[in-house]
């Protein structure tokens, strides 16, 4: 019994440890239990709550990219309605380098056809996983080699590229744009906020198996339309006979401008050296500068102009007026100063005539140095004209505290003060427009209407005005310009059926090296309207170191002639004297087939029309074979029977048909074919040159006539 009793209580002893070791047990897996639980609770607290946003964003830069997909730019029309600078749909090459097996090997094979660093490529695409630009708006040829090459992971996408029809025409008032179509120059970077549009938005994804996808989350809006008041075919006149009178003065810089003197309106803005907007980075940086009104230089006699008309308004003297000047030569607070000629007693009218400083000099006296100083400031100078463009300079009009005592001769004759081509326009049309100056403008629609496409007159922005001097100032002062032109120092700007009026101007150049005035170095201008009575055009044409031949009456007023002849006729504007010549320019565009307004049409009639002009004329009747091709009209302005195109009998390029698209469309064609188009014409294709279906070589030409 006892036995048993013991037994029983071993058992129970044993069953009791056994029970106290199971609950430890347990209780040491809850507890681990817990501490697991707690240490994962407390890491997603730190990856869910406190580091989510960054963690976040991480993932979204290894698996999305968020890129802007470019507006097209708005339009730059002329005052026609003649598109001068449109946008194109070009191919942009990325990559999406997760996809991309052999980085190294295809770098180098994409640097070798986009001519570009590989090892920056290379590094471009170690950077990011899901995307990475490889080359921006590239030419047709160069997307086509790189499709070619099939690579995996190399996509394209369409972007909008900047592209001007006329090539160098206007190159410095259009300006250029850059990579990230932002206006760097001329009007695209004035008004590049209007231009410019919006962007949109396209999100690219990559999935868990490192494919990706992408959508346009948002469209880009365009930009909105800018209208000039510049006219197309004035605009190739001006540079076809500025380019010419640069091959024969062999000057190192020359601007023309052509602008209406009763509005303001610049038609024509030509400056040499130009260049090409469509390959702006390929040129030097000088080449982009907008002479016109960036430049500064000493005017010379065609500032006798401001002289002689401030002491008319003043009744300080008469054109009929004898002034002794003195056999060339005068005194002025010390200094000698000597004419060009020795002048005797002379009328007022032949000191603007023969160009008679000492005259200018002694009339400058009679002024005095507040009346002169406040007659230069109202005709513009020392101050912005407020042109649409960017980089105007003010001039330089020192202030009278400043002057020296030699200062009232120097400035009389057109020294010691600087002043820019679009101020010489402002001041000659101050004349002609009845001694009432006009701001310059070369954007015709107002910011509010920039979407309007032709201009009118009625919708033109207003513009700043004033009077200057009387009407009977500047009815004389029209008079005495006028001979100038007849008997003057600028007889070779005479034209044939119409009345002109101007001033020729000589100046020299300061050397930079010495800080006196150069022996060699001169600028030659000559500044006219036409015809006397009422002024359709101003013109003004500067020449910077001319070689040889250096005076304005010599080099600049034939070019006068030859722009201000043509651009009358273009225009139909009355003759108001006999013609010479019974064959108008307006009677042989009549003639012709092509289509009106077309500047292939008034090319050939330009040049039979120059034949029966006087004075010099064989940069216009030989314009296009003695001129080297960078003075050869714009490819948009060639005839068809002179494009050359290569035709291959089997491989190259299929030329597609063009007939009835318009002019963007064709371009936009050509631009993903590979080929380039020269633009005849407006309106919708109506022949092309090859056919369609004919072969040509890669970057070939294809000529299109285009009518309404």
């Amino acid at each position: 019994m006892s036995l048993l009793t013991h037994l029983r209580a071993l058992l129970t002893s044993i069953s009791n440890k056994s029970s106290w070791d199971s609950t430890r047990r347990l209780y040491a897996l809850g507890a681990i239990l817990l501490l697991w639980t707690g240490a994962i609770a407390v890491r997603l607290l730190d990856l869910q709550v406190l580091h989510y946003g960054d963690l976040t964003q991480r993932a979204l830069r290894q698996q999305q990219r968020s890129i802007e997909v470019s507006p097209r730019r708005g339009i730059i029309y002329d005052r026609n309605g003649r598109e001068l600078a449109m946008s194109v749909m070009v191919d942009s090459i990325f990559a999406v380098p997760a996809e991309i097996p052999d980085q190294a090997s295809a770098a180098s094979l994409l640097g070798r056809i986009l001519n570009v660093d590989h090892r920056e490529l290379q590094a471009r695409m170690k950077a990011s996983h899901a995307f990475c630009w490889v080359a921006r708006k590239v030419d047709a040829d160069l997307a086509a080699r790189v499709r070619a090459l099939n690579l995996k992971g190399i996509y394209f996408q369409k972007e909008p590229k900047r592209f001007y029809p006329k090539r160098e025409l206007a190159a410095q008032v259009l300006g250029y744009v850059g990579m990230d179509d932002e206006g760097l120059g001329g009007i695209e970077r004035e008004y590049d906020a209007h231009l410019r549009g919006n962007p949109g938005k396209m999100l690219i994804s990559m999935d868990a198996r490192r494919r990706w996808f992408g959508r346009v989350e948002r469209q880009p809006d365009p930009g909105q339309n800018v209208v000039l008041t510049i006219d197309q075919n004035i605009q190739y006149i001006a540079e076809r006979e500025l380019q010419a009178a640069m091959e024969q003065t062999k000057a190192a810089a020359g601007t023309i401008i052509v602008t209406n003197p009763h509005t303001g309106e610049v038609l024509a803005l030509a400056n040499r050296p130009t260049f090409n907007p469509n390959v702006f980075n390929k040129v030097p940086a000088a080449y982009l500068k907008n002479h016109a009104v960036s430049d500064v230089y000493e005017p010379g006699s065609t500032f006798k102009m401001v002289t002689v008309a401030a002491a008319l308004e003043e009744k300080l003297t008469r054109p009929e007026e004898m002034i002794d000047c003195q056999m060339g030569a005068i005194v002025v607070g010390g200094m000698r100063i000597r004419d060009h000629e020795r002048f005797g007693v002379i009328p007022v009218t032949d000191i603007i005539a023969k160009s008679s400083d000492v005259g200018a000099i002694k009339l400058g006296l009679r002024l005095g140095e507040e009346r002169f100083d406040h007659y230069i400031r109202a005709f513009g100078f020392g101050s912005q004209s407020g042109i649409e463009l960017p980089g105007e300079t003010r001039g330089m009009a020192k202030p009278v505290s400043r002057w020296s005592k030699v200062s009232i001769g120097a400035i009389s004759m057109g020294q010691e003060i600087g002043i820019s081509a679009v101020q010489l326009a402002g001041l000659v049309s101050t004349i002609a427009n009845d001694g009432v100056w006009q701001a310059p403008h070369i954007v015709a629609a107002p910011q509010g209407k920039l979407r309007e496409v032709a201009y009118h007159p009625d919708t033109a922005p207003p513009v700043e005005q004033r009077r200057v001097v009387s009407n009977l100032t500047a009815a004389q002062m029209k008079m005495m310009l006028q001979q100038v032109v007849l008997r003057g120092t600028g007889r070779k700007a005479q034209l044939n059926g119409f009345s002109a009026a101007g001033k020729t101007g000589t100046a020299q150049k300061v050397d930079p090296s010495t800080g006196a005035y150069s022996r060699t170095k001169y600028i030659g201008s000559f500044a006219g309207f036409a015809p006397i009575n009422n002024p359709a055009l101003t013109v003004a044409v500067i020449l910077d170191s001319a070689v040889g031949l250096h005076q304005g009456g010599q080099v600049a007023a034939p070019v006068f002639q030859r722009v201000m002849q043509q651009s009358l006729e273009y225009l139909n504007v009355s003759h108001d004297i006999d013609v010479k010549a019974p064959r108008s320019l307006q009677a042989k565009l009549k003639e012709t087939d092509l289509d009106e307004g077309s500047p292939d049409r008034l090319s050939s009639a330009l040049e039979i029309a120059a034949a029966d002009m006087p004075g010099e004329k064989p940069s216009v009747t030989a314009a296009n074979s003695a001129v080297p091709a960078s003075a050869q009209p714009p490819a948009a302005l060639v005839p068809a029977s002179a494009t050359v195109v290569m035709d291959v009998e089997s491989g190259g390029l299929v030329v597609p048909s063009l007939i009835g698209k318009p002019v963007r469309a064709a371009v936009e064609i050509a631009q993903e074919t590979g080929f380039e188009i020269d633009v005849i014409g407006e309106g919708v294709a109506r022949e092309q040159a090859p056919a369609a279906g004919a072969h040509i070589a890669p970057g070939g030409r294809v000529a299109v006539r285009f009518a309404p």
